[in-house]
C-alpha cells in the first residue's frame, strides 16, 4: 500500500512517519512525503534513508506535482499547514493559500484518482473559545484567528468533497501538541529553549488562557486509528486530557528548567486570544479505542530533556528565524 503524507518534515507529520516506519509488520505502507520545507519543515526530522520512504520537495499547491503523486498513492494523510497563530495575525496570505487552496488542490487530485481515505488533520482551534464543558464534533465552528479560520475553511471544503462527490474524507481535530522536535516558536519549546539559554519567557496577559495538552505520539496514534478504522465523512476529536492555564504550564516549565518566576515577562495579550480550548474525544474512544498513553508530567520532563540534549537541532533554527519573544 502506498501512502502519501503531506507536511511530514514538520513536527507532527515527522513523528507520524517515523512511527509508521518503525512498524515492520507485513503490509506496512510505503510512504511518499511531500513537503515544501518552509521555515518549520526540516528534512532532518525524517530518516535520511529508508527502503519504504521517499521524500519529494514540493508545494501542495502545485497541481501537476500533486496529481502525479496522487496517481501513485492509495491513501492520503494531510498534515501540511501554516500553523502559528501569531504569524497569521501578522499576515494571513500564506495561511489562506496553503491551508485552503492547498487542501483544495489535494482534494481535487484525490477525487480524480480515487485516492482514499483522505485524512485531513485539523485543530481544536476551529471551535473557538469553549466557556464550559468540551466541544464535540457537532459543535459549531467559531474560529477567532486567521489561522483557525483557514483551518475551519479547509475542514469544510474537505467534508464537502465527501458530501458532494462521495470521496472518503475523514477529519481529525486535535488539542495542543507537545514533544520533541517542535519548532521553537510554539510555547513549550520556546519557553524551554529560552530558559536553557538564561533568557526570560513571555507570558501573555495574566496567563489564564487554558489549553488541553496532547503528546505528539498520542496524536499520531489517533490519526492512524482514524486512517485505518474511521468512518467516511466523519470528524474525530483527539484530546490529551490535561487542561492547564498558561500560568500553570509556565510554572511547570520553570521548575523543570531550574528557574524562578523572575524569568517571566508578562507581555500584552494576543489579539483575539481565545480563553479556553477543550474537546470531547468520546467518539474516538468509543469507536476507535483511542486513549492517550503519555502521562503529562513524564512527557513534559522527557521533552525538556530532549531540548537540553539537542541544542544542535534548535539553536540554528532560533538564530536563522530570528524568532520574536511571543509564543
Amino acid at each position: 500500500m502506498n501512502l502519501l503524507v503531506t507536511g511530514a518534515a514538520g513536527f507532527i507529520g515527522s513523528h507520524y512517519v517515523r512511527a509508521l516506519l518503525a512498524d515492520d509488520a507485513p503490509g506496512a505502507p510505503r510512504i511518499t512525503v511531500l513537503d515544501k520545507l518552509t521555515y518549520a519543515g526540516i528534512r532532518d526530522n525524517l530518516p535520511p534513508e529508508h527502503p519504504r520512504l521517499r521524500f519529494v520537495h514540493g508545494d501542495i499547491r502545485d497541481a501537476e506535482l500533486v496529481g502525479t503523486l496522487m496517481a501513485e498513492a492509495d491513501q492520503v494523510v494531510h498534515f501540511a499547514a501554516e500553523s502559528h497563530v501569531d504569524r497569521s495575525i501578522a499576515g494571513a496570505d500564506d495561511f489562506v493559500l496553503t491551508n485552503v487552496v492547498g487542501t483544495q488542490v489535494l482534494l481535487d487530485a484525490a477525487l480524480r484518482h480515487g485516492t482514499a481515505p483522505f485524512v485531513h488533520v485539523s485543530t481544536d482551534e476551529v471551535y473557538g473559545s469553549v466557556a464550559t464543558g468540551s466541544a464535540s464534533e457537532e459543535a459549531p465552528l467559531r474560529p477567532s484567528s486567521p489561522y483557525s479560520a483557514s483551518k475551519a475553511s479547509s475542514d469544510l471544503i474537505a467534508l464537502a468533497y465527501h458530501r458532494t462527490h462521495g470521496l472518503d474524507v475523514r477529519v481529525t481535530r486535535c488539542s495542543n501538541n507537545y514533544g520533541p522536535r517542535q519548532f521553537p516558536e510554539k510555547v513549550i519549546p520556546l519557553f524551554i529553549t529560552n530558559l536553557l539559554d538564561g533568557r526570560k519567557v513571555p507570558l501573555y496577559g495574566e496567563g489564564l488562557n487554558v489549553r488541553d495538552w496532547l503528546h505528539v505520539e498520542d496524536h499520531c496514534r489517533g490519526v492512524d486509528l482514524v486512517r485505518t478504522q474511521g468512518r467516511p465523512g466523519e470528524v474525530y476529536n483527539i484530546g490529551g486530557g490535561t487542561e492547564l492555564t498558561n500560568k500553570e504550564l509556565t510554572g511547570l516549565l520553570l521548575q523543570a528548567c531550574g528557574a524562578g518566576w523572575d524569568m517571566v515577562e508578562h507581555v500584552e495579550d494576543r489579539k483575539g486570544h481565545d480563553l479556553r480550548y477543550s474537546v470531547d474525544w468520546t467518539k474516538a474512544r468509543t469507536e476507535l479505542g483511542y486513549r492517550p498513553r503519555h502521562d503529562f508530567t513524564a512527557g513534559l520532563a522527557e521533552t525538556v530533556a530532549w531540548y537540553r540534549d539537542h541544542r544542535a537541532w534548535w539553536e540554528p533554527l532560533k538564530r536563522r528565524a530570528a524568532l520574536g519573544e511571543r509564543a
